[in-house]
């Protein structure tokens, strides 16, 4: 992989706005720049835009819309910056928390109103840590129909993306970036300027030696997230002297059914099920959320654990795409009993129908959880059980290129890059230093608010 920082060269193609990467920020960043005139082109490296947009479950946390209000949900955005600073112990810039709570809500209402996108609410069940529900999503609750609606939108309104591109070099001096050199599958290489690039490539979670240098604790997992996703941003703002933020940070899960590698929702869990390890025993507070369940899970033997769930959970988690192909290939199984669901996956039928009975009893107020899960008024487990079996797994990074309130790239040494802007992955998101501080939706909240800001700087 080459990716480096060169002195300017001449450009056969020039235009005022330049993205590189297609997935979610990218494309709504495509979107607002046209709407403020610009002229667009978006250089997308495989060959249909996706990124790990098209991974996730699509999912887009938001304060204070129509669709809450419809729902009687009363929510504002200080309360959702307070939930995610809460996640993260504090360790976001406030500036960019603002940016982002603020205008999660227009966006979503902009790419409904202006865009079609079919925006619903997730109402439930409830995210670790959101104190309100707020995930928004489209008909499906899948990221590919996230992907593939904004793609039509974005060529609905005549952006052109350029797939196939894989950008190699920025061309750049005394600060300003001048544009790109790129790629073609044939080995041709075509130069384009730009007035202004935004850099929307996602993360580095796809680069083995990234993620051994900044997170050491999963570099060993599987990594879920697109394989494009191998740290361009990164390198070019090393060689830039950009400040990078929190490079550690990152989101994961816990919760990826084995062998199939289909994701399964946390809804599973915060509707009253529990993981348990080889030795049928539960290992840790499964509601401090799907992040942090990627280390605890990795940590396991064999760095896999079980889900133990009911039919009432599951007839929630069915509106997710990925829940119902999991369950067509027959990663879900059921039994009658907790001693016939612990044969389904070999586990020590006495040490599993100890710990579901230790489960329900902490339910009931019989008995206090040992790893201090609230478990208080959570609805008891009932015939037909379910289960699947699970793996940890590293979806994207969230530290990257920091970024101020105008998404504009800062300077490792102050000010920033007037012309260079990030989004989505490529930038530091808001999920403090490490997992933990991980907020459900905190990736798509960054890609849909960051890319839109991005795009529409031609107005300021």
């Amino acid at each position: 992989m080459t990716s480096r920082v060169a002195p300017p060269e001449p450009c056969a193609t020039h235009v005022g706005t330049l993205i590189v990467g297609g997935g979610a920020a990218g494309l709504i960043a495509a979107l607002s720049a046209v709407e403020a005139g610009e002229e667009v082109l978006v250089l997308e490296r495989n060959p249909v835009p996706s990124g790990s947009t098209a991974l996730s479950a699509g999912l887009i946390p938001a304060a204070g819309t129509r669709f809450q209000a419809a729902a009687g949900i009363a929510d504002d955005a200080d309360l959702f910056a307070a939930d995610i600073q809460r996640k993260a112990r504090n360790r976001n810039d406030p500036a960019l928390v603002a940016l982002m709570t603020r205008s999660a809500a227009p966006v979503i209402e902009w790419l409904a109103d202006r865009h079609g996108l079919e925006f619903s609410l997730v109402a439930d069940f409830d995210y670790p840590g959101h104190s309100r529900r707020r995930m928004h999503g489209l008909p499906g609750r899948s990221g590919r129909e996230l992907i593939d609606a904004l793609r039509s939108a974005a060529e609905a309104v005549g952006v052109d993306i350029l797939t196939e591109a894989r950008v190699d070099t920025l061309f750049a001096d005394a600060g300003r970036i001048h544009g790109v050199a790129l790629t073609r599958p044939d080995g041709s290489v075509e130069r384009v300027g730009c007035d202004r690039l935004i850099l929307a490539c996602n993360g580095f979670g796809g680069n083995r030696a990234l993620v051994a240098e900044h997170m050491p604790e999963i570099a060993g997992a599987l990594y879920f997230g697109h394989p494009g996703n191998t740290g361009e941003a990164m390198l070019w703002g090393r060689a830039l002297d950009a400040e990078i933020r929190h490079p550690g940070a990152y989101q994961g899960h816990g919760n990826v059914a084995h062998p199939h590698g289909i994701l399964i929702t946390w809804a599973v869990i915060t509707g009253g099920g529990f993981q348990v390890n080889r030795a049928g025993r539960r290992f840790w507070n499964e509601a401090q959320g799907y992040s942090e369940a990627a280390r605890a899970v990795q940590a396991q033997p064999g760095g896999q654990a079980v889900t133990v769930f009911d039919e009432r959970i599951a007839a929630i988690a069915r509106q997710f795409a990925d829940f119902r192909a999991a369950e067509a290939q027959g990663a879900i199984r059921r039994a009658e009993t907790p001693a016939a669901l612990a044969a389904a996956f070999d586990l020590p039928p006495d040490a599993f129908a100890a710990t579901f009975a230790e489960v329900e009893a902490a339910k009931t107020g019989r008995g206090a959880d040992p790893f201090a899960r609230a478990f208080a008024g959570v609805p008891a487990l009932t015939p037909p059980f379910l289960g699947v079996r699970v793996t940890a797994a590293l979806f994207h990074t969230q530290g990257g290129l920091a970024v101020d309130d105008q998404a504009r790239v800062r300077r490792a040494r102050g000010g920033v890059f007037r012309n260079l802007l990030a989004a989505g992955g490529a930038a530091c998101g808001v999920s403090g230093a490490d997992d933990a501080g991980y907020l459900s939706g905190n990736g798509l909240l960054a890609a849909v608010t960051l890319g839109h800001r991005a795009g529409s700087a031609a107005l300021r």
